[in-house]
């Protein structure tokens, strides 16, 4: 079973951070940590998101929470090429 990026991404932009959560948290793939470490992002959880980031093999990005989310569903555009 492979994460629903898409629907990990609407429910964070949504203000549904626990539901995101639950669904991604599950996962190992790199677009999921990245997710997961948003998350932690939006939750001001800097530790947290730092080692998802790094499970994701990035470095936590220097850009807006907007910034970060729009690069994701971009992420998620790629994926489906």
């Amino acid at each position: 079973m492979e994460c629903d990026h898409i629907k990990a991404l609407d429910l964070a932009r949504d203000g549904r951070w626990d539901e995101s959560h639950k669904l991604v948290q599950q996962y190992s793939d790199k677009l999921s940590c990245l997710i997961h470490a948003y998350l932690h992002r939006v939750e001001g959880d800097i530790d947290n998101a730092q080692y998802w980031y790094g499970r994701a093999g990035e470095d936590m990005p220097n850009n807006t929470l907007e910034g970060e989310l729009n690069r994701l569903y971009e992420m998620t555009d790629r994926s489906k090429m």
